[in-house]
């Protein structure tokens, strides 16, 4: 202490300086002092001053210190002194072990000073802030101080922390020092940062704390590991629990993989440490805060099933199954497997094919049972392994079978012991908690399934030697009936509500067990007496049991009994109980302390085995129950007959509503069926209609052709009628003539060929308008032929339009010719006559041109309709009526059509005749077309024609 009285003075002799004077004399040195050195050693005198006189430095040094905080951020050694003297403020010493009122004295001192140190929120930024400086003899007291504050004042520093700017990350960079020391401070902060905070917890998890606490954990050891390995899992498991959120991303991140290896115990479990014990037992309430029944359902199952898929299960079972494992990690072994299956099909399926290593092996469910039903293990086994019998069968119709068939005569095997044989020996056991524990795990195989309580009906069981085998149900009642028996056993409470609870379940939304349990004339009398007697306040929980099995047989009753149909049973409790007081005695099951308990959670937890009585899905039926029956039981037989009768109206509706959902199903599936035709159609209509609208575009092509070589026929016709006014055409050899007469015959052919055609394509054409739209097969067959013969007629057309060109050539020639003899004497007449000849077969080669064109237009028009008709072949009956009027409206335009080419033709035949006319008028002789066909008027015409040229080449 010598280095105090340094800095603050010497006092004259005799007199020693107060405590209270020292810490204000540093206090004023702090404040006062312009060299660091002095205002160093003054805070270091403060923080040696700080535990034995915490209340005097907390009250006049504290303001000082956090504006040493402030002011002197550049020297970490005074940072370091200040903080320490906080931190001891803040927090009472841990080393020494004060009174029970001594220590709740420095309790509230430190809730004190935590209260003035935050009330400045900045002082909790200015704490984060100086987290991030790397110097040890900071940070290390800065976290300490934090933690401090947060045990001291969670909620309120959690809160600042929180709107600070990035104060949870800096936060999460204390697990990725270096230094363990301040790594380990770290997690403990952490710890107590996310205690009941969902936001910080979210924000944690986000900050990668699983991957790097993971990492840790491997590093440490895993369950090998010593206390780090602890403080991690705490701190998971504050991240996890009742955080769906978080847990969520837990298992999307894959981590639930990382977690099978902490579970691969050895061979050799001998000498478990307890920190081993300690981090397993956290390791499997982990691995149970992802599966609780409190999750969601949907998180749960995938949950499980994840953890199926990664071995995780398997790997639980080997522990389950294996040696030299301590009492404790057992058990919670038993309650983790039990949450992972409960539920899962696939898991439960898994965990009944599980032996265990014995000779002969044995099923594990069987060797757990053993332990539930044997008196001498532990009362906290035996309830684990009840809680994992219920997961087990929970949603498990399948297990519940198999468990029911071990019961049933046709499949007990005498040589080996079976799960029905040991919860037989349990319900008729000496020992009442193991009389409990087998009728709740007997009513589970029951749970919510009416097959097995109808099988359960066919279990008979002999009772001693000589007399006849009774059932299971009235073995079950005879127990209940014998009240003597079970007073000398002892816990006869426990007892009977084990098996009324067993027989409630049992019975009820059964009416063959009801039919079967009223059979026996001594159960009603046994259930008014119980009901009706003044019992104490242990025997009020009998009653409402007994109360709510008579309400079920009255409920669940088809009233084939004759001595015990509803309206009967309702008139005994009216004369004998009074339903007032049977109301009464049933409310008692709710009232009761155990009920409420119960009901919280699926996992037995009880403290004594006395506190045993109430199952949780047993809580679920009577709240459903009591309302029913206490409304079957007040009514009057005329409600409950119009009740019947709104039943039986609500029945039929049912049906009817059923009758017409199905209608609408199959109304659906039809629409989907049509739309998918529709849709089918729509996309073959845009097929077609882009090809007809290339078809379309290809004919307006060809019109456009024809018409320009229409124009200039008629320019050639009328420059050939100017050039044989004045010509004198040329002779032609017999052979050339000849040649020309066999091509005219030809083209005259084809010409007829073709007429023929049309008429057949027309007729064609007629039939299917008469006959409406045809099927888009044959229409496309059609099209196609019809196409072919288009093509083929335009081909015919342009070889006729080669001709007519040759033979304009030759007339052309004629023509020149003609200008070479015109001085020529005598020579007129028979250059008449051949330009007549070459006249008549150009006007006949034309006119069959025009034909031709002609039929080239209809039958591209009728293509044209083909197409438009093949498109309306997928319409519905409504378009398909549209279509067929537009197209009957599409037949007029092409008869105006027809009718304007007919114009046209016969302006053309006009034209021909006036040349015609014209070469009269100037002295030729023109023949007609059916002059051509006369071979021996053409060879007598010949014949002329040489004997001119004869006499005029003798001239």
């Amino acid at each position: 202490m010598n280095y105090i009285w340094e800095v603050v003075g010497r006092h004259p002799t005799g007199q020693q300086p107060t405590g209270a004077e020292t810490i204000q004399k540093l206090c004023d040195r702090v404040a006062s002092s312009t060299l660091l050195e002095d205002r160093r050693d003054a805070v270091r005198a403060l923080k040696s001053l700080s535990k034995k006189y915490r209340m005097e430095v907390g009250t006049m040094a504290m303001d000082h210190l956090v504006r040493i905080l402030q002011t002197d951020r550049a020297d970490t050694e005074i940072l370091g002194y200040a903080l320490d003297t906080l931190y001891n403020i803040v927090c009472s010493d841990e080393e020494e072990e004060p009174e029970e009122n001594q220590q709740k004295q420095e309790e509230d001192l430190g809730v004190q000073f935590t209260d003035k140190f935050i009330q400045e929120p900045d002082n909790i930024t200015l704490l984060l802030t100086l987290l991030e400086e790397f110097d040890f003899h900071v940070r290390w007291p800065g976290v300490k101080l934090l933690t401090a504050l947060l045990k001291s004042q969670c909620a309120p520093v959690q809160g600042i922390i929180l709107v600070s700017p990035m104060g949870v990350s800096r936060l999460m960079d204390l697990l990725a020092d270096s230094r363990e020391v301040i790594r380990n401070d770290g997690l403990l902060l952490l710890q107590q940062l996310t205690k009941g905070n969902t936001a910080i917890q979210k924000i944690v998890a986000f900050e990668n704390a699983f991957e790097r606490l993971l990492e840790i954990i491997t590093e440490e050891g895993s369950s090998d590991g010593g206390i780090v390995v602890e403080d991690c899992l705490l701190l998971l498991l504050n991240l996890l629990k009742n955080n769906s959120s978080n847990q969520n991303f837990f298992k999307e991140g894959s981590y639930i993989q990382k977690m099978k290896p902490w579970f691969e115990v050895g061979d050799d479990n001998s000498g478990w440490s307890a920190q081993k014990v300690t981090n397993l037992h956290l390791m499997l309430q982990l691995v149970r805060v992802m599966v609780s029944p409190v999750n969601s359902p949907g998180a749960t199952t995938s949950c499980q099933k994840a953890m199926f898929q990664c071995g995780l299960l398997q790997q639980l079972c080997t522990i389950l199954m294996a040696t030299g494992v301590p009492a404790d990690i057992l058990t919670e072994t038993i309650n983790t497997v039990s949450e992972v299956i409960r539920g899962s099909e696939v898991n439960q399926d898994y965990f009944a094919s599980v032996n265990a290593p014995s000779n002969p092996p044995r099923p594990a469910i069987v060797v757990l049972l053993m332990s539930m039903v044997n008196e001498r293990q532990p009362f906290v086994l035996r309830c684990a392994v009840l809680y994992c019998f219920q997961c087990f069968l929970y949603k498990n119709h399948k297990g519940q079978g198999e468990i029911v068939a071990t019961l049933l005569p046709s499949t007990i095997d005498a040589n080996s012991i079976s799960a029905g044989q040991l919860l037989c020996g349990g319900l008729f056991s000496a020992d009442s908690l193991s009389n409990w524990c087998a009728a709740v795990a007997l009513a589970h195989a029951l749970q919510d399934n009416l097959t097995q309580k109808e099988q359960l009906l066919r279990v008979q069981l002999a009772t001693s030697l000589g007399k006849p085998p009774v059932s299971l149900l009235q073995q079950c009642t005879n127990i209940l009936s014998q009240g003597d028996k079970l007073d000398r056993r002892g816990s006869r409470v426990q007892t009977k509500v084990g098996l009324l609870m067993l027989l409630c379940t049992w019975i009820s939304n059964c009416p063959i067990a009801v039919m079967h349990f009223l059979h026996n004339q001594d159960n009603v009398p046994f259930l008014t007496g119980q009901i009706s007697e003044n019992l104490g306040e242990d025997e009020r929980l009998v009653q409402g049991l007994c109360a709510l099995l008579l309400g079920i047989c009255i409920y669940y009753n088809d009233n084939s009994l004759e001595n015990y149909t509803k309206e009967k049973l309702k008139q005994l409790i009216e004369k004998r109980i009074g339903k007032e007081n049977f109301v009464e005695k049933l409310g008692f099951i709710t009232k009761h302390e155990l009920y409420s308990r119960a009901a919280q959670k699926p996992q037995p937890a009880f403290s004594t085995p006395e506190h045993m009585l109430f199952d949780h899905e047993f809580t679920k039926l009577v709240k459903e129950l009591e309302g029913m029956i206490t409304k079957a039981v007040l009514r009057s037989s005329e409600e409950e007959k119009k009740e019947e009768e709104v039943k039986k109206t609500l029945e039929q509706h049912d049906s009817i509503v059923t009758q017409y959902k199905e209608l609408i199903r199959e109304q659906d599936s039809q629409i989907n069926e049509l739309k998918e035709q529709v849709t089918l159609q729509s996309s073959q209509n845009e097929k077609l209609q882009n090809t007809i609208t290339q078809q379309f575009s290809q004919i307006q092509q060809h019109k456009d052709q024809y018409n320009i070589l229409k124009l200039k026929l008629g320019k050639d016709n009328q420059q050939t009628g100017n050039q044989a006014e004045a010509a004198h055409v040329n002779g032609l050899q017999p052979e050339e003539l000849s040649q020309l007469r066999e091509q005219l015959e030809e083209l005259q052919r084809q010409n007829q060929l073709l007429q023929t055609q049309l008429t057949e394509k027309d007729s064609l054409i007629t039939s299917l308008k008469a006959e409406g739209v045809p099927s888009a097969e044959g229409s496309t067959s059609e099209l196609t032929e019809l196409q072919k013969e288009v093509e083929l007629l335009k081909a015919q057309l342009q070889s006729q339009t080669a001709e007519i060109t040759q033979l304009q050539s030759e007339r052309q020639e004629l023509l020149r010719g003609s200008e070479t003899t015109a001085a020529v004497p005598g020579e007129d007449g028979v250059y008449t006559e051949k330009i007549a000849d070459l006249e008549s077969r150009l006007s006949a080669q034309t006119a069959e041109t025009q034909k031709l064109k002609g039929e080239v237009k209809t039958l591209l028009e009728s293509k044209e309709l083909m197409e438009k008709e093949l498109a309306s072949a997928t319409s519905t009956d409504a378009i398909m009526q549209a279509e067929k009027s537009k197209l009957q409206q599409e037949v007029q335009e092409s008869k105006k059509e027809q009718d304007d080419l007919l114009m046209l033709l016969a302006d053309q035949d006009q034209k021909i005749l006036s040349l015609k006319q014209r070469l009269k008028d100037l002295g030729e002789t023109i023949e007609d077309e059916d002059d051509l066909d006369s071979r021996d008027q053409f060879d007598d015409d010949d014949d002329d024609e040489e004997e001119v040229e004869e006499e005029e080449c003798d001239e």
